[in-house]
């Protein structure tokens, strides 16, 4: 007999999701859970989000991690409220998780929380957090092959950000084969060619995001 213990765990976690989800959707937060290798950009591309939309939104961060609070810290230094979870060998966030997380935020003056889930191309899909949107982040150097070899990321991706354009002359990155993968696979996912370091291509993305956020 073969027990399934993947179910039970995924049940126990969307069901808390849906709790979440109505709680944002009441004081009209906007969640963004962004999913990414390790070394992908993901908090310099939150950084130069919220740079970018602060003037208008009130942003928190929720930052996963194996250990340490070294990305919570930099968020921290912008003057932005970030909550630190670390998952002890966990490769991926979990509602309850988030269910914590936000006890110590005050949603009432929030419009936008950004999850940096933990660096991982695969476990993290699976799990619901409640969230908007999950939002795929490839940096060039990663190579164009990636939705070849991790399709479910992209799949469940409501965009696609390729981060570090400004890279592109170094690496044998194919932007149009990587372009054609993505829209095979997720046809309805925009795709955004950004460099966080530089600002290249930021504001498509960022304009994207704050027609969700006045939305929500």
């Amino acid at each position: 007999m073969k027990i399934d213990m993947k179910q039970p765990i995924l049940d126990k976690n969307d069901a808390i999701a849906r709790e979440l989800r109505e709680r944002f959707a009441e004081h009209h937060v906007y969640v963004v859970d962004l999913l990414a290798s390790p070394g992908s950009g993901k908090t310099s591309t939150i950084l130069s989000t919220i740079d970018a939309l602060r003037d208008e939104f009130n942003i928190a961060v929720i930052e996963g991690d194996i250990a340490s609070s070294v990305d919570a810290e930099k968020i921290k230094a912008q003057g932005i409220a970030a909550v630190q979870i670390n998952t002890g060998g966990a490769c991926h966030l979990e509602s309850a998780m988030i269910k914590r997380a936000i006890d110590v935020l005050d949603l009432e003056r929030l419009d936008l929380i950004i999850v940096e889930n933990v660096g991982n191309l695969v476990c993290p899909t699976d799990f619901d957090l409640g969230e908007n949107a999950k939002v795929m982040i490839l940096s060039v150097p990663e190579g164009d092959d990636k939705p070849l070899k991790y399709p479910g990321v992209f799949q469940v991706s409501e965009a696609v950000i390729l981060n570090k354009v400004d890279t592109m002359p170094v690496f044998n990155f194919n932007q149009e084969a990587f372009e054609e993968s993505v829209n095979q696979l997720n046809p309805q996912a925009p795709i955004f060619p950004l460099s966080a370091t530089t600002g290249e291509g930021l504001e498509a993305w960022t304009s994207w995001l704050a027609e969700r956020i006045r939305k929500a």
